[in-house]
This record gives C-alpha cells, sequence and structure tokens, in this order.
C-alpha cells in the first residue's frame, strides 16, 4: 500500500514538473512584437488594473494567445483591438476613449476630488461659526482670577 501511495504521488507531482507557460513564437518575431504591442495597450479582464502584459491571470494568458492567434491571420492591430472592443466593450482598453459611456471614468475622480474639497470647507466652516468668540478682555480675565481665589 505504501508504494502505491508513493508510485500515485510521483505520477501526480511529476506531471507539475513538466508543467509550462505557452513559449512565445520564436519563429514569428513580428507576430511577436505585434502581440507585446498590443498587450501593452489593452487591460486585463480579471485584475482590473493591469495590462495584459503585466498579468499573469490565466485569462490574460488566454487573451494573448487569442491576440497572437489573430496576429497569425494577418489582423492590423486596429482590427484586433476592434474585435476585443466589440466582444469585452471599452473597458479592455488601458486608455479607453473619452466618450458618453466612459465619461465617468474621466471625470469620476476629478468630481469626487472636488466633492470632497467643498465638504471639507462646509465642514470648517459650520464649526467655525459655532466656535464662542475668545474675550481677550483683561477685565474679564481679573474677575476670572478673582472668582478662582474666592473658591480655594
Amino acid at each position: 500500500m505504501k508504494y502505491c501511495l508513493i508510485i500515485i504521488g510521483l505520477f501526480f507531482f511529476g506531471q507539475l514538473s513538466f508543467a509550462q507557460e505557452a513559449a512565445p513564437m520564436a519563429n514569428h518575431p513580428q507576430i511577436e512584437a505585434q502581440v507585446s504591442r498590443l498587450a501593452e495597450e489593452l487591460r486585463c479582464l480579471v485584475c482590473q488594473n493591469q495590462t495584459l502584459a503585466d498579468s499573469t491571470a490565466p485569462l490574460a494568458e488566454d487573451l494573448r494567445n487569442e491576440i497572437r492567434a489573430m496576429a497569425a491571420k494577418n489582423m492590423s492591430d486596429q482590427q484586433i483591438v476592434d474585435y476585443l472592443v466589440a466582444r469585452y466593450g471599452d473597458f479592455v482598453r488601458y486608455r479607453p476613449p473619452f466618450k458618453a459611456s466612459t465619461a465617468v471614468l474621466w471625470v469620476g475622480p476629478f468630481a469626487l476630488l472636488l466633492l470632497g474639497v467643498i465638504f471639507v470647507s462646509v465642514f470648517v466652516r459650520r464649526r467655525e461659526s459655532h466656535m464662542a468668540p475668545v474675550s481677550s478682555n483683561i477685565e474679564q480675565a481679573r474677575k476670572v482670577a478673582e472668582l478662582l481665589r474666592q473658591d480655594q
């Protein structure tokens, strides 16, 4: 029984040693150049803040392979990007174009910053208006000191 478990373990773990990442098409440098150029312009749909070139997610590898297959069919960069945008939307672009559907992506951070500045300024002004004014009257200070001496 012990030997059977060792053989089964070697079989499964031995398979892992043969696993490797897909090798680029070294005999087609133009295709690989096109894939790496497009991978820098397109977003990983899983990671969302990484390009396809930076991502190690399985979906990113699948998209790179899909781009490689389309490049092998002599599709231009624009045709490949158009296909991916039609399939996944403008979100697949790392720098989406400014249009009505992506306006929130471009304007949203600035709008949130502006709202934050307005909120802080209103909060500070209200706080200042509710604070009692500090009196620097010497006569009042003398009276307070007298009252404190009487309490002792």
